[in-house]
């Protein structure tokens, strides 16, 4: 539940941004917000690409539709991943 509302609250960020950039406000707010989003689209950016430079060759390769909701939700599909991954791995002998 608190992964969904982290979701939503993360469209809502990337929508105010984009509405900026559509209808900017007013000055000193513009230039925060313009920076915000660069700041947005490098942290995200950065995020997948040390998720995928960490993956084993045995592990499946990452889908694009994955890869977008990553680059949108951040650490919110993040946290999302790993719990469905850790769902899925059997516990070992003495865990």
């Amino acid at each position: 539940m608190w992964i969904n509302l982290g979701r939503l609250l993360m469209l809502l960020i990337w929508g105010f941004l984009v509405f900026n950039l559509i209808h900017p406000f007013p000055r000193p707010l513009k230039y925060f917000l313009d920076i915000a989003m660069v700041f947005m689209v490098i942290m995200h950016g950065l995020q997948l690409t040390l998720l995928k430079a960490t993956l084993t060759r045995d592990e499946p390769k990452l889908s694009r539709v994955f890869q977008a909701r990553m680059f949108l939700f951040g650490v919110f599909e993040m946290l999302a991943w790993q719990k469905k991954q850790r769902a899925q791995k059997p516990a070992g002998p003495g865990k």
